[in-house]
This record gives C-alpha cells, structure tokens and sequence, in this order.
C-alpha cells in the first residue's frame, strides 16, 4: 500500500457531530490535515530511501502537493524553507521566498496599526480581535515562533476572559502540534485545562479534553488517551484537530489495548457514533471485531493491514512498534486465557502462523513478564500459569510499597541537606 493512499476519508457533515459555536470560530490555521500530509510525504519520501524502485512518482506527486499548498495557500516561506530541507522538490526561488519576507513584514506592520488604533478609538474587543488576527495570520503564513509570540501578547491582554484565554490556548496548541513540539504542546493544553476548571464552560471543557487526548497519545499515556477519547465520541467537535473518522481511529486503536471484552463490545463495536463511520475505516473495524470474535487468523491479518496506517499518521506512527507489540500480546493473552494447556502446533493453527514463528514470539514475551505462561519444548505444548487474584494483589502491593519508600528515602537526603 502506498503511503499517500493511506488516508482515512474525509467525514461528511451527517457523519459526525455538529461543531458547536465556539468550534466554528477556531481558526483555520494551522491546518492539521495539511501537518498530516506533509507527515505522509515525509514518510513516502524514507520509503524512497529503503525502496528506490516504483515509489518515485508516487512521492514526487505527494511532495509537489504539499509544497504547492505552503507556497500558494499558506505562502508560509519559514515552512517551505524547512520542508526543502526534508523533501527534496524545489518550486519557489531564493528570490521567491525573500519576497514573500517582505511582504509578510509590510502586513504585519499594517497589523501591528491596527491594533495601535483600536487602542486609541475603539474598545478591549477591537483591541483582542485586531491582535487575534495577528497570531492568526503568524500560524498561518510565519514560523512557529513568530506565531507562538503574536498568541502569547494576545494572552497578556488585561480584562481578557477565562473563555478567550482557552480558545487563545488552543490555537497556540495546535500551533505547537503543526510543528510537532510535544512538550510546548504539552505545556499550553495543562494550561487551559487550569483555567477549564476554574471558568470554562462545557463546550470549552469538551474540546479541551479532545486536545488533551492527542497529546497524551503523542507522549504515549496510551490509557489516559484512551479514556478521554471514548469520552468525545458523541460530542465530538474539533474539526479543526482532525477529522471525524481519523478520532474514531484513535479511539479505537487506544481502547482495543485497554477496554476489558465487555465494555469493548459496547462502547466500540456496538457504539452508534462509531458504526457511522465504520465503512470509512474498515481495516480497523475488521481489527476489533476479529478480537472480539476470537478469530485470531483474521485478527493478525487485519494488524498486517493496521501497520500502514500507523505508520502514515503523525499521531500513531511514532509509536508503531509499541502499539504493534502490544496488539500481538493482547491477542495472545486472550488465547491462552481460554487453556491451562495447548500444543503450539495447534495454536500456530489458531494464528495462520509457523509453529516456528509462534515460538520465538511467544518466548519473547515469556521472558518479558508479558505472558503468564511457560512452554515445553519437549512435548510441544504452551502451559497457562494464572496466579490467583489474591497472589497479584499482594505482590502488586509489595512493589508499590517498595517504589514509595524509595521515594520517602531519597526525600528525606535532599530534606537533610
């Protein structure tokens, strides 16, 4: 599959939930969809590098798109200057670029009047609304840092409301994610989840707790993302995050790895909201109902088919292999739930894979503690070790008693110094 088909369709309007007001007055800018596809040329144009035969048009195209769109549309030349130094297409001129410079200096000039002049003859509106249209213009056509400053001095702006802060917040965000600075991101999303509690109002709270979960997804708090998002699914209104389809996806993907099997069926595969989108994301669908169904030959199948699109989102891809480990440990484990003992020919059968295959998988995982397990070799056969639940809590409680008195410990050496 090539890297730029890779793409989750777009949601139409009945798909999803209706964006609420305040969703509708978010910017435009910066375009995530657009962070997506310049993600996917950089990873078609790596795939280049590994595999040079029958990918180079392909890529070109991609590249050409994307370059095109920041020359024309955003006419962002920080960010053409930086994608030239990743994608190798050239369109724009030295020449080019420099005048692009020049006449983003003279707008930001006429912006910077207008703001002096709301100042003088208008209100605190005009004044917010003169300096909004600044940052707005910076996350569009400026680097990051010009933009992340034009958000901050709309932020010191005095009398500014609680809700104008969080939407001003979350704008500086998604700036933040465009450019792929987790921890600025980070930094921004606890901030306005601070103030969400202190004034902000449900709407702002609910998408707050979408921007929350991306971000807790980029630095893989897999389960914290995984709760907020099954949270969104029917309130779902950051069209300017992602698409309808694509947070489904997300969803999915975190919650196959910590739902328990019940709740599995009901929030997921019977959840309304997501049967809506289902046919648009058909890889996926087939990937938690094969789990569910116990049909472990289509289950690995369908995480053949999941990797790709791992891998050609910005989101899941830097942790592919983390998310593809763990898919093989669940559906492991919940075979072998089913058996005090089975002959690895057998299960090999189960999985469509060798009994060669299955060993060193399962090995691997034994020795890891992921598995409770153990195998003969001898007699060909998996043996399911379950301690009993009393057991695990005691060894649970021991480890969390030692792992706090190391910390009381290294307390109390910095206290006495």
């Amino acid at each position: 599959m090539d890297v730029d088909t890779m793409v989750v369709e777009e949601v139409t309007t009945a798909d999803a939930p209706q964006p609420s007001a305040a969703a509708e007055s978010a910017s435009k800018y910066p375009d995530m969809v657009l962070a997506q596809t310049i993600h996917r040329a950089t990873v078609a144009a790596a795939l280049v590098d590994a595999n040079e035969a029958g990918k180079v048009g392909i890529t070109g195209d991609l590249q050409e798109k994307v370059m095109a769109e920041v020359a024309t549309e955003l006419e962002n030349p920080s960010l053409y200057r930086h994608l030239q130094s990743v994608l190798p297409y050239n369109g724009l001129t030295d020449a080019n670029l420099a005048a692009l410079d020049e006449k983003h200096k003279k707008t930001m000039e006429e912006l910077e009047q207008k703001v002096e002049e709301a100042k003088e003859s208008a209100g605190d509106m005009e004044v917010l609304d003169a300096r909004l249209e600044i940052a707005r213009f910076a996350a569009k056509s400026l680097s990051k840092e010009e933009a992340i400053e034009a958000y901050d001095k709309v932020l010191a702006l005095p009398k500014l409301s609680t809700g104008k802060q969080i939407d001003a917040l979350m704008e500086e965000s998604r700036v933040a994610s465009f450019y792929g600075d987790t921890q600025k991101n980070a930094e921004l999303i606890e901030r306005a989840a601070k103030l969400a509690e202190d004034g902000g109002d449900w709407d702002r709270r609910n998408r707050l707790k979408v921007y929350n979960a991306l971000s807790k997804l980029l630095a893989r708090d897999v389960k914290e993302a995984a709760s907020l998002l099954i949270d969104c699914v029917a309130t779902f209104s950051c069209a300017e995050l992602c698409p309808y389809p694509e947070f489904v996806v997300y969803t999915i993907i975190s919650n196959i790895l910590h739902l328990p099997r019940t709740e599995l069926k009901e929030k997921i595969i019977d959840g309304p909201d997501i049967l809506t989108v289902a046919t648009k994301i058909p890889v996926v669908i087939k990937l938690v109902n094969a789990l569910y169904d116990c049909d472990y030959k289509a289950y690995l199948h369908a995480m053949v088919e999941v990797q790709p699109i791992l891998m050609a989102d910005r989101f899941l891809q830097p942790h592919a292999g983390y998310i593809m480990r763990e898919l093989h440990v669940l559906g492991y484990k919940q075979f072998l739930d089913s058996y005090k003992s089975v002959t690895l020919e057998s299960m090999a059968s189960s999985f469509g894979v060798s009994v060669e295959y299955l060993d060193l998988q399962l090995s691997r995982f034994i020795a890891a503690g992921r598995l409770t397990a153990k195998i003969d070799k001898f007699g060909g056969v998996v043996e399911t070790n379950r301690p009993d639940l009393k057991n695990a809590q005691y060894r649970d409680m021991i480890q969390k008693g030692d792992h706090l008195l190391n910390r009381i410990q290294k307390l109390s050496r910095v206290v006495d110094l």
